[in-house]
């Protein structure tokens, strides 16, 4: 059984200029529920936009799985008149219909995770055509002409005693293919509610909003922190390798500094069985220079989406990210940061990574910060 995964995406954002593109918690915003969709039971996701620099990126980015593909959709679809479902049904009659469960997800909620994706495909396998993401609210609601709609004043019922109901928060939808042909919309006639978290109910519309949104996935990551044995270390280059200054010439980059003293860290580290990867957004032939003088064989360059690299590797690794420690310095690095079991940062770091990473170190990138690191991960592993 095919189940394919969809992620409409359009150039214009009145609200929030380049909203899909924009970095939320240091990556892009969309790639949150893509990078859930591609570790989910999908078969299959597919990014459907009128944006060609989010094609280019996608066909970089995630060529590491044969799972993702972006598709060109038209302008008619992309306009602001043109519903959602307009542009399911233009995908799929492009395909004719070659899938037997389709699943929209949109990119403007990134509390979406691959759990809340499976169990709405689940709900496929008993007797439902189709399923939907819900949150339930305990608030009281009222119409207009002062009429209260879920419960009664005269009678108001304490929080713990009152069932509240059922909110669409527009995360997940999924349906049969035989479904979709005969309605002709994301829904079909046996609907199952699959529950999410609160959170997952807040739009991002505003600046307030995305400021809400980005606080609450930091916090979110943060609770979902473990500490184990570390057992692989992750680190950037600029700004952690290196002080964050590059010297170029009229040829290009020229050169790059990197601190001695954080090559023998990591020596000491490999001696002890603790994995050693280098992950960076640049892509630079003196950093792969350097990393060959290291014997650091796991280089990946060029990383836009560092957290679901991430989690590729953990998954390849068949360990988990409490087994993770993390070297960053910047807003890109901020997710990874949040997550992994132990997060540090040089002291000369951004102060939004400063503030959320679990150590700072007294020493400055490309000064012995690495080498600082190393110390730190080997009195911690003592422990096991």
């Amino acid at each position: 059984m095919k189940q394919i995964g969809f992620i409409p995406l359009r150039k214009g954002s009145k609200g929030i200029p380049n909203k899909n593109k924009r970095k939320m918690v240091g990556r892009p915003l969309f790639t949150w529920v893509l990078g859930e969709a591609v570790f989910s039971n999908l078969d299959e996701v597919v990014v459907y936009t009128d944006d060609q620099s989010i094609i280019d990126f996608i066909t970089k980015e995630y060529h590491w799985t044969n799972k993702v593909k972006a598709v060109l959709r038209s302008a008619e679809s992309a306009s602001d008149t043109a519903s959602t479902e307009f542009a399911i049904l233009e995908y799929c009659e492009s395909i004719n219909y070659n899938f037997d469960v389709f699943c929209l997800l949109q990119a403007t909620s990134p509390f979406t995770r691959k759990e809340d994706i499976n169990i709405c495909l689940e709900k496929l396998n008993e007797d439902y055509d189709s399923a939907l993401t819900v949150v339930n609210t305990h608030r009281f609601l009222w119409d207009k002409n002062g009429k209260a709609l879920n419960y009664n004043p005269k009678e108001r019922p304490r929080r713990q005693d009152f069932e509240g109901l059922l909110i669409e928060n527009g995360a997940v939808y999924a349906t049969t293919k035989d479904s979709l042909k005969s309605t002709k919309n994301r829904l079909g006639s046996n609907i199952a509610v699959v529950q999410m978290a609160e959170d997952s109910l807040h739009e991002i519309d505003s600046e307030t909003d995305w400021t809400v949104v980005e606080q609450l996935l930091i916090e979110r990551q943060k609770q979902a922190k473990q500490s184990k044995k570390i057992t692989h270390l992750v680190l950037d280059v600029d700004g952690v390798f290196t002080d964050g200054t590059i010297t170029y010439t009229k040829d290009g980059e020229h050169t790059k500094g990197f601190d001695m003293r954080d090559g023998m860290g990591l020596e000491i580290l490999r001696q002890f069985n603790i994995k050693v990867i280098v992950m960076t957004s640049e892509n630079s032939e003196l950093v792969v220079k350097r990393m060959q003088k290291l014997q650091i064989e796991d280089v990946f360059l060029g990383v836009k989406d560092k957290y679901t690299l991430l989690n590729n590797i953990i998954k390849e690794e068949d360990i988990s990210l409490s087994n993770v420690a993390y070297i960053g310095d910047d807003v890109n690095d901020l997710t990874n940061i949040c997550s992994v079991g132990w997060s540090i940062t040089p002291n000369n770091a951004t102060d939004i990574v400063k503030h959320n990473a679990d150590v700072v170190l007294s020493k400055n990138s490309g000064a012995g910060a690495i080498r600082e690191a190393c110390q730190f991960i080997m009195n911690y592993n003592k422990r096991f």
